[in-house]
Parts: structure tokens; C-alpha cells; sequence
């Protein structure tokens, strides 16, 4: 499909006004393409030759309005930090359409209704992080909002010191939060939160449509999908940073992607985000904070069915996120499935490697190629000492004993992948960027895209961080 034959709907806009705004892209100065992703293109069934014509710049710089297209912001609530705020919303990204069930967004297209102090714009280093990280989740088969592609400019954009602006052009199956039933339910307006509800339903779990109390199951079907987004998060070391209500997807993605980081050392405590200051969204406390969601949440829905029904729910949130857990960490370690000890053996390895600072992401995949005890030099090198992972490898040698080395070692090396991108990485990235350099989003992009393959051009990327940038926060406007 050429872009003058894109034709885009604007389904969000059958609900209440109250929920958005009309506002149209205010387009950057001098705009130039960074990086085009040919695999969303063919999501949407956009020709790849159209990625590199002026028209798609234009296209994401907000110039070239297709056919159909309704630009608009999203408004919604949310509970940031644990504090109630009644009204947030779309302040830099504005949905410009909807090809089949995927909506394209352009975030750091200007004002909005919902910008409060804020310019709209997003700056090239936030920009990067967005564009890569979301290929590098999706690479990692984590639900996450895709991007279709990346534009730089010459606008200046003012943030500690000026910078450049950019735009990354989102795209998702849904852009619904939790947030965004909170903003209804607090208002008092229940026929427009029953709209909304209806809405996603049909947006994103059309099999309950119809079914009795579809509401009560709306609430349990994304409580489950949350359930197992954080055990995924957990499996590949993941930490977000910022899981305000706002910010939490309704359809179990991964979105919003600002101060977030891969552990370097493996810390149960490592926080990523400077502003938080008392650890609230540490990567320990993720899949507790995603309940504590999941509860405003239901509040948010109460109007809609009862809240004993969805108490009853979330009531088993703690066993399917373990069930889930530990389904995804066996396949990581070459188990056939789960018996008993595994749970123990698992959490004695987080310990283990907290104790040892070892790298998660570079222990896992060099265990992926362990046979046995006499291979272990390489392993007990990337701790401090050789206790206590000795101890734990003579239990993990005792459980493997049994399993086809064949069969484990494909099975692990397709789940422990050989990169993520660390912060450094990505720093190393921007850096290059803003000197116009962009050959290293491009390589970046390309081991995101397949993190499980190995590319001996990029060696230094799977190795440990650098002790000079581990473990290093940043602020939301990363």
C-alpha cells in the first residue's frame, strides 16, 4: 500500500468527547528520517519503499494527513507515585489514526489539552530509548507497543540545557490504561465508563462479548495478562520504572517507556528512576505494584459489576503470576516443567547471583552452553568468588541430570537471550546521535530485533556492563 492509498478510521472518537481532544500535529522544524521499521510496515501492509520518501517524514512529522485521519489526544487519570490525579492525559502524543486494529500515534508532536506545563515535544535522547526498546521487547516476544518509525529535526527543544526534538511514531493494538476507567469512575460519568468498557471489549477481548457479567470477566482477563506481563518482565530482568496507573495498559503491553533499565549486576532492589526516591517501582516490586493497580482498577469498574466478584479474582493474581514465573524461568534453565525444589532452586540462583554481583543477562546465557562440572570456570569468572554458585551448580547439575543435553541447550539458548540493551548501550547510541551519527541505533536495532542470535561483530554488547556504568537512574524524560 502506497501512503496516498492509506485510509485510516478513528474508532476511539464513537465515545465521549469527555475523553479526548481534537488537536492537530504541530510540525517540527526541518525534520529528517533516523529509522524506519520495515516489519511494523508490513503490520500495517505499507509498501517498504514508502518508509524512505519525503511523504512519510511528512507522515510523522504531523504534515501529511491521510485520508480519514481525526488527530486527536487521549484523556485520562491516573494514580502517580500512589497519589491520585483526576485528570492527565495525551501532553505529547497525538493518535493520528487507525489502520485495521493497530492505532498510529506520534509522540512529541506538540501541545495538547493535557500538556499542563509541558511543550509537547519529546527530545532525541527519550526518542531513541522509546524506538529501540520497543523492538527490543518485541524481539523478546514481551507484548509491547511497536514503533513504526523515528524522525530528528533541527527544533530546538528546551530540557535541562536545548536539545533536539524528535518523534517516534507508536503504534498499538490498544492505547486504553487503567487510568483511563479511573478518570470516568471519578468523574461520576458510569454511562460513559459502561461505553468505554464496551469498547475495549471489543477492541481487545472480543470472546467475552455477549458472555454474562462481561465486566466482571474484562476485569479478570486483564488481570491475568498483567499477571503474566510482570512475570515476564521479572524472567528477562526488566525494570520499568515508572508503573503509575496511567501507564498500565489495559490490554497487558508493555508501554510508556521512560526511565526503565535491564539489570547489570542482579539487584532485587535496583530502582532505575531517580525521582523514586523511596523505591516504589524497584524491579522487586513490580509484580506487587501491578496488584495494587489491578485494585484501583477495580474500584474504577465497581459502577459496572460487583466488587466481590473481582475480589475473588485478584484473589489468585499471586498464584498465576508464580505459575507464570515459573513457567518462563524453567524454560530459561532447559526444565521440561516444574517439580518440586524448582521454586527454591530458582530463588537461591536470584540470591546467588545478587551475592556474587554477576550479570543476569550474561550468566544465563553462558548457563544455556553448561554440560557439566567440569566447564565451570567460565561461569564462577563472572562472580566475585567461587561460593556459593559452586553449591548452586552442584544442585543444578543434580537437576539436569536426566534432561537430553541436546534438547536443553536449543531449548535455553532460545530463551536466555544473548543481548538486551543495557543503558550504556543506548547512551553509546545517543551519544553517536547527537553528533549525527546514527549507524549505531541502526546496529542496535538490529540485535533488538533478534536478541537470541549471536553476532560476533557486537561481542562487546553481550559481555557485562562496564563497572563504570552499572546500575546508573535516570529521570523520566530520559
Amino acid at each position: 500500500m502506497k501512503l496516498n492509498e492509506l485510509k485510516l478510521t478513528n474508532p476511539y472518537l464513537t465515545l465521549s468527547p469527555e475523553c479526548y481532544d481534537k488537536v492537530a500535529p504541530t510540525p517540527l522544524h526541518n525534520p529528517y528520517l533516523i529509522h524506519a521499521n520495515e516489519d511494523v510496515a508490513k503490520i500495517l501492509e505499507i509498501d517498504t519503499e514508502e518508509l524512505y520518501t519525503d511523504d512519510f517524514v511528512k507522515l510523522l512529522n504531523g504534515e501529511y494527513k491521510a485520508e480519514g485521519s481525526e488527530p486527536f489526544a487521549m484523556c485520562y487519570a491516573g494514580h502517580q507515585f500512589g497519589h491520585f490525579v483526576p485528570r492527565l492525559g495525551d501532553g505529547r502524543a497525538i493518535n493520528i489514526g487507525t489502520i485495521e486494529k493497530y492505532h498510529l500515534q506520534l509522540k512529541g508532536a506538540g501541545m495538547t489539552e493535557y500538556s499542563r506545563s509541558g511543550d509537547g515535544r519529546a527530545v532525541l535522547r527519550s526518542s531513541i530509548r522509546e524506538y529501540l526498546m520497543s523492538e527490543a521487547m518485541h524481539g523478546l516476544k514481551i507484548p509491547t507497543t511497536m514503533c513504526l518509525g523515528l524522525i530528528g529535526s533541527e527544533h530546538d527543544v528546551r530540557r535541562e540545557s536545548v536539545e533536539t526534538g524528535a518523534i517516534v511514531c507508536r503504534v498499538s493494538s490498544s492505547w486504553v490504561r487503567f487510568g483511563t476507567f479511573e478518570y470516568y469512575a471519578s468523574q461520576g460519568m458510569f454511562e460513559e465508563l459502561k461505553a468505554l468498557a464496551d469498547y475495549v471489549i471489543e477492541e481487545s477481548f472480543p470472546h467475552i462479548k455477549g458472555k454474562p457479567d462481561p465486566y466482571a470477566l474484562l476485569f479478570n482477563e486483564v488481570m491475568v495478562l498483567t499477571s503474566r506481563l510482570m512475570a515476564q518482565w521479572m524472567s528477562v530482568g526488566f525494570n520499568h520504572g515508572v508503573m503509575n496507573t496511567d501507564n498500565m495498559s489495559i490490554a497487558g503491553l508493555t508501554i510508556d517507556y521512560g526511565p526503565y533499565a535491564f539489570l547489570d549486576d542482579f539487584r532485587h532492589d535496583n530502582v532505575c528512576n531517580h525521582t523514586d526516591v523511596d523505591g516504589r517501582y524497584s524491579y522487586t516490586n513490580q509484580p506487587q505494584v501491578a496488584k495494587w493497580n489491578l485494585q484501583r482498577l477495580m474500584q474504577a469498574l465497581s459502577p459496572l459489576t460487583t466488587i466481590e466478584k473481582m475480589e475473588k479474582n485478584l484473589l489468585i493474581y499471586d498464584k498465576i503470576y508464580i505459575r507464570y514465573l515459573h513457567y518462563y524461568m524453567c524454560k530459561k534453565l532447559g526444565f521440561e516443567g516444574t517439580v518440586e525444589g524448582d521454586p527454591e532452586l530458582i530463588d537461591d540462583m536470584y540470591d546467588m547471583l545478587e551475592t556474587l554481583h554477576v550479570d543476569y543477562t550474561l550468566f544465563m546465557r553462558m548457563l544455556s552452553h553448561y554440560e557439566h562440572k567440569g566447564e565451570r570456570k567460565v561461569l564462577l569468572a563472572t562472580g566475585l568468588y567461587h561460593e556459593p554458585m559452586n553449591a548452586w551448580l552442584d544442585r543444578y547439575d543434580e537437576r539436569i541430570q536426566y534432561i537430553d543435553k541436546t534438547v536443553r541447550k536449543k531449548q535455553m539458548l532460545s530463551n536466555n537471550p544473548k543481548y538486551v540493551l543495557k543503558n550504556y548501550m543506548l547512551q553509546e547510541a545517543i551519544d553517536a546521535a547527537e553528533s549525527g551519527d546514527f549507524s549505531l541505533v541502526s546496529d542496535l536495532f538490529k540485535i533488538a530485533q533478534n536478541p537470541f542470535e549471536e553476532y560476533p561483530e557486537f561481542q562487546r554488547w553481550a559481555e557485562a556492563t562496564p563497572k563504570a556504568f552499572r546500575n546508573q537512574r535516570l529521570s523520566c524524560s530520559s
